[in-house]
């Protein structure tokens, strides 16, 4: 049976932050631990209650998707085994397939977005304003409709239970400066549109996904954190795809469905998600990760 682990604790490594899904610590040598727990965040909040066995999917594709698009884009993975470490008398089980040994980059404060389809806060944004992100787009495209071309529409990082905001290209030059924005939109581009072609012969379409971005000391470029989750993407199945309508997922987007439906307000505390939700949540990344990964969790 998968894992259960709702909060990482690791006496001995200190703790350099615990974000809505994952916690970092620190190692020697300017390496990081990253480990994925079974929180779930939904509308910028974590939800009271875990997924069983997510952080052990959320990793184990992630780390897939980052053998494959290596000749693309560097990324953060070392090849270090966890027993080296691990705090002794540490639940090896427990970590073993939701945790990894990383560099240590100086994150990009931006969310590096790409949409192929025009759905979700892109979708709202084009029925107001005919654009996204400040690219005009054509008029009369309809909901989940593939865009002429895939486009780069960074958003803010936000703070635990705050909410990211979309924002133009300039903003980002501004951030960053040219020449590292336009690395991170050409890597950003490069691996959504190598993924999609993959996963299109699956059956599966990315509809949309989110990537992060580090640099080393010397400046060099690598995507980190995860990469073409079920938590950073919208995977459609092909088959049950059409325009008009927000299709069926394999993501957390069951879950966000059923929280519009409850009276909450978005911000936290959460609402208690039912056990039938979690069950189905749960099948969705196991699917997701079983036809594009071809990995199956026990």
């Amino acid at each position: 049976m998968p894992t259960t682990l709702p909060q990482s604790n690791l006496p001995g490594l200190e703790l350099v932050h615990r974000g809505k899904v994952r916690d970092v610590y620190a190692l020697p040598e300017d390496r990081l631990l990253m480990v994925a727990t079974d929180r779930l965040s939904a509308f910028d909040v974590v939800m009271p209650n875990p997924i069983p066995g997510k952080g052990e999917m959320l990793t184990q594709i992630s780390n897939f998707w980052f053998g494959k698009t290596a000749h693309l884009v560097p990324n953060h993975l070392l090849d270090v085994p966890l027993a080296k470490v691990l705090p002794p008398g540490t639940d090896l089980k427990l970590y073993e397939k939701r945790t990894v040994v990383t560099r240590r980059l100086k994150p990009v404060p931006v969310e590096a977005i790409v949409r192929g389809y025009l759905v979700g806060s892109g979708w709202k944004d084009y029925q107001a304003t005919g654009s996204l992100c400040g690219i005009a787009l054509p008029a009369g495209l309809q909901q989940a409709q593939k865009l002429p071309a895939p486009i780069f529409t960074p958003s803010t990082k936000a703070a635990v239970g705050e909410h990211d905001q979309n924002v133009g290209f300039d903003t980002v030059i501004d951030a960053v400066g040219s020449e590292l924005a336009n690395q991170v939109r050409d890597a950003t581009l490069a691996i959504y549109q190598w993924a999609a072609a993959y996963a299109t012969e699956r059956g599966i379409i990315i509809a949309d996904t989110k990537l992060e971005f580090g640099t080393d000391a010397d400046g060099k470029l690598y995507v980190m954190d995860e990469m073409l989750t079920p938590d950073s993407s919208r995977f459609w199945p092909a088959d049950e795809y059409r325009t008009g309508i927000s299709p069926p997922s394999y993501d957390k987007q069951f879950v966000r469905d059923w929280l519009e439906t409850q009276d909450w307000n978005k911000t936290a505390p959460g609402p208690v998600i039912p056990g039938q939700v979690i069950a189905r949540t749960a099948a969705k990344y196991a699917e997701a990760l079983q036809r594009l990964a071809g990995i199956r969790l026990d």
